[in-house]
């Protein structure tokens, strides 16, 4: 299924989209999507749905995917040609860091931080857990995966990596955590290492990319964390970016107020943010 919440004039509605593409309220079926609701076997109840029974929503303003995502981690370097444009080695093991801003719906307006001059954009795949889960192993880790999103793991990089410390500086401004629009449960998503995906920047595309390309699976990345710490439901994994970002231009090429970014990945839908100015 792909899942959604949909901002209206009475409030948030979960949603789902039918063959068609079109919304269809889940009011009555499910309160809302949280970390508890889509806990393993949470959205069991919703697979016998019918979904042209259900009303057609018309809004499309599309809220974050959860209501409540309870963490975001970042996988940093995921792919060698995008380490390459940095100037940075290949990572031997995944480079973990942290977003600790909220998540924004997928069309929402993107601020450029005040004093920014490097907010750079990076399309990934994101991967929310569905159960708790210890020191699973690499064979049984997408068993723990609740759905796939798209993610844009926007960066302010000066303040990642010109100000010492560590890159959560550049990856926790406000608005930097568009993520949705959907979430797609795993049976719509058989490999997830074999899924495209793109980022075009005022109607050039910029990035280009699959994610058979990624160092390090998300089999492996799970796997990889769950040695360290308790994955929770409704944690999110921003799994890594190709090449094409900013940064890695000749010259680099950073977001202006008013440039607008078209990006999704191959089954999970599309994002559209146009960068704003900060205000106070």
């Amino acid at each position: 299924m792909k899942l959604c919440r949909i901002r209206t004039a009475d409030g948030i509605v979960p949603a789902a989209v039918d063959a068609e593409g079109r919304l269809r309220s889940l009011e009555g079926h499910i309160g809302d999507f949280t970390c508890d609701s889509i806990a393993y076997g949470g959205l069991a109840p919703l697979e016998a749905l019918e979904l042209d029974d259900l009303p057609l929503l018309d809004e499309i303003d599309y809220a974050p995917i959860l209501a409540d995502i309870r963490r975001i981690f970042g996988i940093g370097l995921n792919y060698s040609d995008h380490a390459k444009e940095s100037g940075l080695p290949i990572p031997e093991q995944p480079i973990l860091f942290m977003k600790m801003c909220p998540a924004s719906g997928a069309n929402d307006p993107v601020t450029i931080p005040k004093g920014s001059e490097k907010t750079d954009w990076e399309v990934e795949l994101g991967v929310v857990i569905g159960r708790r889960v210890q020191h699973v192993s690499v064979e049984e880790a997408l068993d723990c995966v609740a759905g796939y999103c798209v993610v844009n793991d926007v960066s302010e990089r000066a303040f990642q990596i010109e100000m010492g410390g560590q890159w959560v500086k550049g990856k926790s401004c406000d608005s930097f955590a568009p993520v949705g629009p959907w979430l797609v449960t795993p049976e719509e998503v058989p490999d997830p290492q074999a899924l495209d995906l793109f980022l075009d920047l005022n109607g050039e595309r910029v990035q280009t990319g699959s994610t058979s390309k990624m160092i390090f699976s998300v089999a492996e990345i799970i796997s990889h964390l769950s040695r360290f710490l308790t994955l929770e439901p409704g944690d999110l994994i921003s799994t890594g970016t190709p090449p094409g970002v900013g940064m890695g231009m000749k010259p680099p090429r950073y977001l202006q107020p008013g440039d607008e970014m078209r990006l999704g990945v191959q089954g999970l839908g599309e994002q559209r943010q146009v960068a704003r100015a900060w205000e106070a």
